[in-house]
């Protein structure tokens, strides 16, 4: 587990951008927050990070939002707030997404923590005393090696 410390929204995705730089494909990041926590832009900087443009918004409505881009990868942005067991995962084509050109990122991925397949990396952000600062807690369940070498400017 590593825990990072960021003290604005900018350096929370330049964080992410260095996790996103090191995405493969495949990955299912699997986001706990409460609402306001930055989630969306924590996923902003992963985009930047996968060389996709920052134009990231949140899926709430949506349910999913995808990010092509001229790369290799693609980001799939889900929000699950409303989705609260596999009938209803269902319904959101979350499976059809799943693929090794894909990164998936999961808001309240803990409404479908059962369903989530294979390895995921879950990323809790936190909110910290008052303005901007959060603490984020990256745990990466094929080993925290994959993101030893980021982001030290903000290791806690």
């Amino acid at each position: 587990m590593l825990i990072y410390e960021t003290n604005s929204a900018e350096e929370t995705i330049e964080l992410a951008a260095q996790i996103g730089a090191k995405l493969k494909g495949g990955e299912v990041i699997a986001y706990k927050g409460g609402l306001g926590a930055g989630k969306t832009t924590f996923t902003r900087g992963l985009a930047v990070g996968m060389g996709l443009k920052n134009d990231v918004s949140s899926p709430t409505f949506a349910i999913v939002n995808e990010y092509r881009g001229s790369g290799r990868l693609s980001l799939c942005h889900f929000d699950m707030y409303r989705i609260t067991n596999s009938a209803a995962l269902e319904t959101t084509s979350f499976y059809d997404y799943m693929s090794e050109d894909t990164v998936i990122a999961v808001e309240w991925s803990e409404n479908i923590a059962e369903e989530l397949e294979g390895e995921k990396n879950v990323i809790t952000i936190t909110i910290s005393g008052s303005g901007d600062r959060r603490i984020i807690t990256v745990e990466a369940e094929s080993g925290d090696d994959i993101f030893a070498d980021i982001g030290d400017r903000y290791l806690r």
